[in-house]
């Protein structure tokens, strides 16, 4: 039986709700909340239109080695919702539900994704010693960079990617 992970991240940020789904809609800032020891490389030509149906393609480093990683765009509705699905790369199953919403005058965004992992005991015993940390490490990573651009002048740049 393959056992499916849940790992749920929560941010809130004093900004209006367009310009923030402005900014996870392009899928070109992803690099920028993404730790520079992924590599992480958009192959997919930009700018990228993002609806339902998108097909986006990445390569990352894990461990050292290039994994190529393909997310189809399951889901659109700006500006309060988007899923990406892996149909291709290193989890069996990944699926993340991106959503927004108005609270206290700024917004709430929430990170909720489910996978599960290759190689049945194997995959659990990688994921109990190295996997788990490596999406916490990963998503304390992109909190605190999301901050950053949020709190600075730093917006601005995205817009004109």
């Amino acid at each position: 039986m393959v056992k499916i992970y849940k790992k749920s991240v929560t941010q809130f940020i004093d900004k209006p709700l367009d310009v923030v789904f402005s900014f996870f809609a392009k899928p070109e800032n992803l690099r920028r909340i993404t730790p520079s020891t992924l590599d992480f490389q958009i192959l997919t030509p930009t700018p990228i239109s993002m609806v339902k149906g998108t097909v986006i393609d990445y390569n990352i480093k894990v461990m050292g080695i290039r994994v190529h990683w393909r997310t189809l765009i399951t889901s659109y509705n700006p500006p309060t919702q988007f899923v990406d699905e892996q149909t291709k790369g290193p989890y069996l199953l990944w699926i993340h539900t991106h959503t927004f919403k108005i609270k206290d005058e700024g917004v709430e965004i929430h990170d909720c994704i489910e996978y599960s992992i290759p190689l049945g005991l194997l995959g659990r015993f990688v994921h109990f010693l190295w996997i788990k940390r490596k999406l916490d490490q990963i998503f304390d990573f992109r909190r605190r960079k999301i901050e950053e651009i949020f709190i600075s002048d730093e917006l601005s740049v995205s817009y004109s990617l």
